[in-house]
């Protein structure tokens, strides 16, 4: 059988990544890690079925000043072939900047003046062909966005809406984290890059617009302290292997796949390494998580419930394990055949 690809389908694709939004840069810094795949290997064509990528991203680029700027202009213009469009940190309010400008990227050529990243997403969101939120600060405001900030800042999704679809037909996509798990947005990447080849179908998405496969299931569902939980046997400081519920850990309500992931080569992430899960690939990330290291609200009920039942749980399976641990009585050195042997025929 033979498959034959859509019409649609492309065989070269820009990626235009700009991080000047209220940003660290620390999800270029991250996805310089990813294997699965590595962004060299999208880049050198190593990957089979994908359209040939060109990054533009100025942590990577060789290009600088206005040669590196070149292709933001090209496609604002409608000049540069199908590209998606990557950003990375929050986006500010510039309605309430005053004289002044919150964060840009280069400068208009006919005027000298700065661009904003308000104007390059305006100029660049609605030709894309897809728009990936990279990081929790671009997906929903993050770190700058909390409580007392001075720039009003916010996600992509809230300054472009609710209802925006890319020129592909896509809602934003958005791979939080702070910092994005690595091979969780290069597998985001890749299945837009398949999809932009016509060889996947549309990337699901949860209400959030992350990708289901990544983050449908909690942290605590995939902690190898999860066990601890269920016995109602928990920690009461960061020495210990015991479930961190009681010392600050948000894994049984935070989406996320780092437990099972890790962060490199499957090794590390928060939990795995005796830290405690903050939610920092959700919506309300850092206001409804904080303080940092208190007892969650709601923890003291759910853990005081599972205390009661894991104790007796814990009791039961200690008597268990001390008899798995002997072994049968008929197993000896003796003269006489205990195990029960009984032929049923016999010669």
């Amino acid at each position: 059988m033979t498959t034959t690809r859509p019409d649609t389908a492309v065989d070269e694709v820009h990626i235009l990544w700009t991080s000047e939004g209220m940003s660290c840069d620390g999800d270029t810094v991250s996805v310089t890690a990813a294997s699965l795949p590595s962004i060299e290997d999208v880049l050198l064509g190593l990957v089979p079925g994908l359209p040939k990528v060109h990054l533009h991203n100025k942590v990577l680029a060789k290009e600088t000043g206005s040669e590196f700027m070149a292709a933001f202009h090209q496609a604002a213009a409608g000049q540069l072939g199908p590209y998606i469009f990557v950003v990375e940190g929050s986006v500010p309010n510039e309605k309430i900047n005053g004289d002044g400008y919150w964060t840009s990227m280069g400068n208009d050529p006919a005027t000298g003046q700065p661009i904003t990243v308000n104007q390059w997403i305006d100029r660049l969101a609605p030709g894309a062909w897809a728009v990936v939120a990279i990081g929790t600060c671009a997906t929903y405001g993050g770190i700058h966005a909390m409580a007392g900030n001075p720039t009003g800042c916010m996600g992509l999704g809230d300054y472009l809406g609710a209802d925006f679809r890319s020129a592909g037909g896509l809602p934003i996509v958005n791979v939080p984290g702070c910092p994005v798990q690595p091979d969780n947005f290069m597998e985001t990447l890749t299945w837009l890059l398949y999809q932009a080849a016509g060889l996947a179908p549309m990337i699901p998405l949860d209400r959030q617009l992350r990708p289901t496969w990544l983050f449908g299931k909690t942290v605590h569902e995939g902690c190898d302290r999860a066990g601890y939980y269920e016995q109602g046997d928990f920690a009461h400081d960061y020495n210990s292997p015991k479930c961190q519920v009681k010392i600050g850990c948000w894994g049984p309500v935070v989406n996320c796949n780092v437990t099972k992931r890790g962060w490199m080569d499957g090794l590390g992430g928060c939990p795995n390494v005796g830290g405690i899960c903050i939610g920092c690939t959700m919506p309300g990330f850092p206001d409804k998580f904080m303080p940092f290291m208190d007892q969650p609200p709601g923890a003291s009920v759910s853990a005081g419930t599972v205390g009661v039942y894991g104790a007796m749980i814990r009791r039961l399976r200690s008597i268990t394990n001390k008899t798995a641990n002997k072994e049968p009585k008929w197993r000896h050195n003796e003269d006489k055949l205990t195990s029960g042997y009984d032929p049923r025929w016999r010669g």
